[in-house]
């Protein structure tokens, strides 16, 4: 095939795109999938949800988690049933309830008995004092299953009962397994519906029934490559997985390769236009995208491993696994897409084939005439966009504090609902039990201080073995509130001073509080350690000190507003109790790091833009060429967080609306707009100290820089 009339380098672009190539790309991949994909099914069976694996070995309650693993009963799941009916119970109800105790604990037998409440033995069923409930508890071995597995046959189990007679299981196992069945298959949810939502987002992009499925292939490649990857990372370095971070690899992976998909192709189509030869044409485009391409995934992976300094398991494992899909994503989109379309050839983009011209006519479009009425109302852009940013971010001062765990659910399970009435007809009995571990000598003291300590309804001696002695306490307080939350750090700071007792305070409520404790901590500490580095990265990226400051206030503005909009949304409207501990650290490095994404293709375009042209014509050039397709890339990345959105999760709504909209923000103002008129406000200076900020006559080979004050014609 005939190389066009290039500029000079083009012969040595046409031998470093040799016929070869792309079939030895393509070949390696073939060979790597057939590695991975066996490895990356793997993947589910690594995860895992557990507070002693999740929370840092340090925390209190974790080290009671262990200690409760050793005790003969340690893997028993508990599960509370409590037997309700609104005119009182009947002598048939209580004859129910004795007969569905006898015949359950004969079919799960536990490892050790334990009475249904009190200090003394007494029977296993616990009438209320109001004489409209009864209860007992049924410690089931997990020899018989997980949590998720044994829920369901219990609740069948006592479905015989007469008529009118509620019955509600409940206990930190049914909510554990009404939990894990929310979870259950999310991972090929998520998947199915993200290559869905991908899919029809880029046949509306390109209109086109062949090149949609393209970039599809890589990114699923990339996925199916990644999740491998974090399997052989969990295996080899022990790092944490948990279903959360499973949805986010697959999530990350398909929203970054598919806008890396979209910048290529932008450039790839571009290049077609001016180079005869599609091989030639793809190591311009290459040329042309693969800097910003780098420097943004740079940009997320370095900001993803500024989680490894997390103390929380859950936290600091993300880093690991979503730069792992990132760089994957990455390799994918700069090797294997690139080689397929070669391939494939011009063909692919039918019915709008570019064809080879040595006379490209350039439309404005609409970015161009955007740019244009930007650059003639400076002020008005840049006022108008911090107005809207400013107003969105009020909406922070309604946030609610941390969502319960019981709030978790869209539609409130059993195991929730149970724990209301619980705590109606038993309040001594209603909160999330604590569990102390004392040496045995000391228990008694314990058991004494404990009882005596405000806010506890109950507290009961349970096992001594291999030299600890258990304490189960029931406060009197509703779970995860602040007022259990403050029990627990009187009951800590109360058993902490007995002399010799090595007493530790645990429980699920006590996990939550360590948990959000510990989140608070990494917050502090990650997030000025994410801005540092993601500053640095923008910095040898622009080889500026302005333009850096200037995208990461932008950002930052942004996530502000991104944030209290989303608090708008969730109270308001979606009615929400409040946002889970998580969501704040996750969406402010996701929309710090793929925020600074898109400025990154507009700076980096407008840079080299600026060499040629000058800073504002060549921002204004670089909005027009770059608009359409990170608009796209936004619309798409957005479309996959969204995908969290349809879960029955509170917490994953919420992470994927407060992205989502944040991406939104990002591309379509701060990136459109805002960033836009900054430039045109700061003009060349926005380069300081780099030559491009000085004047056009100090300026080597001739370069030219328009003056702050001339007005720049848009190029067609």
């Amino acid at each position: 095939m005939a190389v066009d009339a290039a500029p000079s380098g083009e012969a040595p672009a046409g031998r470093l795109a040799g016929r070869w190539v792309p079939w030895l790309v393509i070949g390696l991949w073939v060979g790597l999938a057939a590695f991975m994909v066996p490895l990356s099914g793997k993947l589910s069976s690594v995860t895992t949800d557990s507070a002693a694996d999740t929370l840092p070995a340090s925390a209190e309650s974790t080290k009671v988690a262990v200690l409760e693993d050793r005790l003969p009963a340690g893997d028993d799941n508990t599960f509370v049933f409590v037997y309700h009916r609104a005119s009182g119970m009947t002598d048939a109800d209580r004859a129910t309830v004795e007969r569905h105790y006898n015949t359950l604990a004969k079919r799960y037998p536990p490892k050790v008995a334990a009475p249904a409440g009190g200090e003394d033995e007494g029977p296993p069923t616990r009438s209320a004092t109001d004489g409209k409930a009864m209860m007992f508890t049924l410690p089931v071995s997990t020899t018989y299953g997980a949590p998720e597995a044994i829920v369901g046959p219990l609740r069948d189990a006592a479905k015989d009962r007469p008529a009118g007679l509620e019955l509600d299981v409940t206990g930190p196992a049914a909510v554990d397994g009404d939990m894990d069945a929310v979870f259950d298959g999310i991972d090929l949810q998520v998947l199915l519906t993200t290559v869905l939502v991908v899919t029809l987002l880029l046949i509306l992009t390109y209109r086109s029934p062949v090149l949609w499925f393209i970039p599809l292939v890589a990114v699923g490649a990339a996925a199916l490559t990644a999740m491998a990857t974090v399997y052989l990372l969990v295996k080899g370095f022990g790092i944490v997985v948990n279903d959360q971070n499973s949805a986010l690899l697959t999530i990350l992976v398909f929203g970054v390769g598919t806008d890396y998909a979209l910048l290529l192709i932008a450039r790839y189509r571009e290049a077609l236009h001016h180079h005869e030869n599609v091989r030639v044409a793809m190591v311009r485009a290459l040329r042309g995208a693969a800097p910003a391409i780098v420097a943004s995934a740079a940009t997320v992976v370095a900001g993803l491993l500024c989680l490894l300094v997390a103390d929380l398991n859950s936290t600091s494992g993300l880093g690991p696994i979503g730069a792992a899909g990132i760089l994957c994503a990455l390799v994918a989109m700069l090797t294997l897409f690139p080689a397929v379309l070669v391939v494939l050839g011009r063909r692919i983009f039918w019915p709008a084939i570019p064809r080879f011209s040595t006379a490209v006519e350039e439309k404005p479009g609409l970015w161009g005439r955007l740019g244009a009425a930007i650059n003639r109302r400076r002020w008005v852009a840049t006022l108008g966009s911090l107005g809207i940013l400013g107003m969105l971010a009020i909406g922070l001062a309604g946030n609610t504090g941390a969502l319960r765990e019981q709030d978790q659910f869209l539609s409130a399970p059993e195991s929730v609902t149970g724990f209301t009435v619980l705590r109606q007809h038993f309040p001594e009995l209603g909160g999330q039990p604590m569990t102390i571990f004392t040496r045995p000598a000391h228990q008694e003291r314990v058991l004494d201080i404990v009882k005596d300590t405000r806010g506890v309804a109950l507290a009961i001696p349970e096992e001594t073995s291999g030299g600890w002695a258990s304490i189960s306490v029931f406060p009197t307080d509703a779970p995860e509130t602040a007022a259990e939350y403050d029990t627990i750090k009187r009951v800590r700071t109360a058993v902490h001073a007995v002399s010799g007792a090595e007493a530790i305070v645990g429980g699920p409520s006590a996990e939550n509080l360590d948990t959000e404790v510990t989140t608070s901590r990494d917050e502090k500490l990650v997030i000025p350690l994410v801005l540092a580095v993601v500053l640095i990265v923008l910095g040898l990226l622009l080889r500026a000190i302005v333009a850096p400051l200037v995208l990461m206030t932008t950002v930052i503005v942004s996530f502000a507003a991104a944030f209290g909009g989303s608090v708008f949304v969730f109270d308001t409207i979606l009615g929400f109790k409040g946002v889970d501990y998580s969501v704040p650290l996750l969406a402010f490095l996701f929309l710090v790091a793929l925020g600074v994404d898109y400025n990154i293709f507009l700076t980096s375009r407008a840079r080299e833009e600026t060499v040629r042209l000058g800073t504002r014509e060549g921002m204004l050039k670089a909005l027009s060429a770059t608009g359409g397709v990170i608009t796209s890339a936004g619309l798409v990345l957005a479309a996959t967080f969204a995908v969290l959105a349809t879960l029955p999760l509170v917490m994953l709504i919420e992470v994927g609306f407060l992205v989502a909209f944040g991406v939104l923000l990002d591309a379509l103002l701060v990136r459109s707009v805002l960033v836009p008129a900054l430039t045109l406000l700061i003009g060349r200076r926005i380069w300081w100290p780099s030559r491009l900020s000085r004047p056009a006559a100090e300026l080597p080979d001739g370069q030219q820089s328009l003056a702050d004050d001339e007005e720049p014609t848009l190029q067609r």
